[in-house]
């Protein structure tokens, strides 16, 4: 079992910047392989925002190119986002991700509101 716990959602104008995190803990943590971040706005089907594998390549949506950066500290089992220039389309509940290989199995959060004025 993982259990992911996030921070660092809020109401921010358009331009601006918020920074998330999200820490992983658990019997299972020494399994982790990707973490990432994916987020869901009304209406909407959730979608991908940006993943780190655990030896690989970062990717991310279009959508987020050149604005957002995501990075992990695996000796904190940690994983940030940074999101900067943001826009009103931005807003929606932003979920982190992680999977693990033994056994192979999704984690998900609880979910953190971000919301950007224009």
């Amino acid at each position: 079992q993982v259990q992911l716990v996030e921070s660092g959602g809020g109401l921010v104008q358009a331009g601006g910047s918020l920074r998330l995190s999200c820490e992983a803990s658990g019997r299972t943590i020494g399994s982790i392989n990707a973490m990432g971040w994916f987020r869901q706005a009304p209406g909407k089907q959730r979608e991908l925002v940006a993943v780190i594998p655990s030896g690989g390549n970062t990717n991310y949506a279009d959508s987020v190119k050149g604005r957002f950066t995501i990075s992990r500290d695996n000796a904190k089992n940690t994983v940030y986002l940074q999101m900067n220039s943001l826009k009103p389309e931005d807003t929606a509940v932003y979920y982190c991700y992680t999977n693990t290989i033994l056994p192979p199995y999704n984690y998900w959060g609880q979910g953190t509101q971000v919301t950007v004025s224009s």
